[in-house]
């Protein structure tokens, strides 16, 4: 995971003291009160059973063994950087991510809404002024030959006492007009993290 330490330079650089790590291979617990918070979060993709935290619903776009990981850090002085970097999918495609308000289960509904920052009074959420990439955290990528892929997300916001719960991998890159806002198609797979 090469991001991690640019991760940490950039928040060394900025003035920031390191005061929480914490990983894990499903999901990170948040610690309180830190100034810089990090979390990581990996898994391999595979069919639901219970207790998954990483699963694929269509393994003929997410194959089983699919491989992601993703990291967040945050600061109140500098917001929220999330990066995921995916690996094992089909070669060349489009694919959307988000941040998902629910964990991952049996089915990729499981996951809940997208986590919007200002939650959208109206659900779903397909309203720009609240479904963009300023208010959620969208992972949208495209794979190289390799069917690897990876995608940053920068907000000005860090989370308060609501948090993300997983990421969902969809079929289609984001939409961003209304009606449409923050739609990307089916959810493919889902990780579970912990911001």
């Amino acid at each position: 995971m090469r991001f991690v330490p640019k991760l940490l330079s950039a928040a060394l650089a900025a003035g920031l003291s390191v005061t929480s790590l914490s990983a894990t291979s499903a999901a990170a617990t948040p610690a309180t009160d830190s100034p810089l918070h990090f979390t990581a979060a990996h898994g391999t993709f595979a069919a639901y059973v219970p207790g998954s935290h990483a699963v694929t619903y269509r393994p003929d776009l997410v194959p089983v063994g699919a491989k992601a990981h993703v990291s967040a850090l945050s600061a109140g002085r500098v917001g929220t950087t999330t990066v995921l970097v995916i690996s094992g999918l089909l070669p060349q495609h489009e694919y959307g991510a988000h941040a998902h308000v629910n964990s991952c289960g049996a089915t990729g509904d499981a996951a809940g809404g997208h986590f919007q920052h200002v939650p959208d009074p109206v659900k779903p959420s397909v309203d720009p002024a609240y479904a963009n990439p300023r208010n959620e955290i969208w992972l949208d990528f495209t794979t190289n030959r390799s069917g690897i892929g990876h995608a940053t997300s920068v907000v000005d916001w860090t989370f308060d006492g609501r948090r993300a719960k997983s990421v969902v991998i969809h079929e289609t890159h984001t939409h961003t007009n209304p009606g449409h806002a923050g739609t990307a198609g089916g959810r493919l797979a889902c990780l579970d993290v912990g911001f």
